[in-house]
C-alpha cells in the first residue's frame, strides 16, 4: 500500500514512525489526513487515491476516474472524479483536478461493496461519464466503447440509467444504448431521406450496388449520375480485423467506383445542417448545378 489515510498509517505503523519517515523526507503527505510511503513524484493511479480519500467517508471513484479501475482505455483525464453522500462536506479546493460530486444513490447496487479503490460499477460509471462530458459527441463515444470494450451489456446500462436521478443527456445516453445494442428505431435510410429532401438535394438511387474483389455489397444512397455516394455507420466495429476490412472495402469504392462520403448515425440524427452541408458540396464538386436550399 503506497497511499493511506493518516489514520491507517498510524494504525499500522505507531504515529512516531510515520512522523519521522514524513520529516525525513522518506514519505510524503501530499494532502491533509493523507500519507504515501515514498517520496516519488505520485502516479496518476495515486492522485486518483489521494483525492478520494480527502472526500467524505462513504465517497468512490466515478465516471472516467472509475472505468480507468475497470480497465476502460482511450479517455483519459487530468481530473478525478469522486461522487460523494448527498450531504456530505465539500473537500478542500485547493486541488484543481479533482471534481466531487454528490448522490443520493452509493448502495451496492451502483458501488462495487468489495473492490479497492471503492468505485463505482462499470455501468454506473459510463452512465455518470457519458452525463458529465462538455459534448454531444463526447457522450456517444464513451456509450459506445464501453459497449466495444466488453465492460457492461445492455441490460445493465437501461437498469443503471433507471437509478439516476436527473442527469444531463439522459435522452442521448438512452439512444446511445439502444444503438450499441441494434435496436435503434431511426434506421440510417430514412434519416437520409430527411436531409436531401429537406437540404433540396437530388434524389440518391437506393442501396447501390458496388463490386469489389471479395464480391458485392451495397451503399446507402448513391447519385449515380454524379458518380458519388454515401454510407452511414452504425456503432464501430470491436474486431480489429472486421474493421480492417471495412477499411479495405471503402478504398476499393474509391478506387473501383464512386466518390464516397462516411456519415456516423449520430451525425444523421443529430447534425444532419452539417451533413446536407457536407453532401451538397460534394454534389456540386461533382458537377451537380443545383441550388442548395438548407434547413429552415
Amino acid at each position: 500500500m503506497t497511499v493511506m489515510r493518516t489514520a491507517t498509517a498510524v494504525a499500522q505503523h505507531g504515529r512516531p514512525t510515520v512522523r519521522h519517515a514524513i520529516a525525513v523526507g522518506r514519505w510524503q503527505r501530499p494532502a491533509r489526513g493523507v500519507v504515501v510511503d515514498h517520496n516519488a513524484p505520485l502516479t496518476p493511479h495515486e492522485l486518483d487515491l489521494v483525492r478520494l480519500h480527502v472526500c467524505a467517508p462513504g465517497a468512490a471513484l466515478a465516471g472516467l476516474s472509475a472505468l480507468r479501475q475497470h480497465g476502460f482505455e482511450g479517455f483519459d483525464a487530468r481530473h478525478t472524479d469522486v461522487v460523494q453522500p448527498e450531504g456530505a462536506r465539500r473537500p478542500p479546493k485547493n486541488d484543481p483536478g479533482l471534481r466531487p460530486h454528490w448522490s443520493t444513490e452509493l448502495s451496492d447496487l451502483d458501488v462495487h461493496p468489495l473492490l479497492e479503490p471503492r468505485r463505482t460499477r462499470p455501468a454506473r460509471s459510463v452512465v455518470d461519464a457519458a452525463a458529465w462530458t462538455t459534448t454531444d459527441r463526447h457522450t456517444v463515444a464513451i456509450v459506445l466503447a464501453a459497449f466495444q470494450q466488453g465492460l457492461l451489456a445492455e441490460r445493465t446500462m437501461r437498469d443503471a440509467l433507471s437509478r439516476r436521478g436527473p442527469i444531463r443527456r439522459r435522452a442521448l445516453i438512452r439512444e446511445s444504448i439502444l444503438d450499441a445494442g441494434g435496436g435503434i428505431a431511426s434506421l440510417p435510410e430514412r434519416d437520409l431521406d430527411e436531409i436531401w429532401r429537406t437540404a433540396g438535394l437530388p434524389a440518391p438511387s437506393r442501396q447501390r450496388r458496388v463490386e469489389a474483389p471479395d464480391g458485392h455489397y451495397y451503399l446507402d444512397a448513391g447519385w449515380d449520375e454524379w458518380d458519388v455516394a454515401a454510407q452511414v455507420h452504425g456503432v464501430p466495429h470491436v474486431d480489429v480485423q472486421q474493421w480492417s476490412d471495412d477499411l479495405d472495402r471503402a478504398n476499393e469504392v474509391v478506387i473501383t467506383g464512386p466518390r464516397l462520403v462516411a456519415f456516423t448515425s449520430y451525425s444523421t440524427r443529430h447534425e444532419q445542417a452539417r451533413v446536407a452541408d457536407q453532401l451538397t458540396r460534394l454534389l456540386r464538386s461533382a458537377g451537380w448545378a443545383g441550388r442548395f436550399r438548407g434547413r429552415s
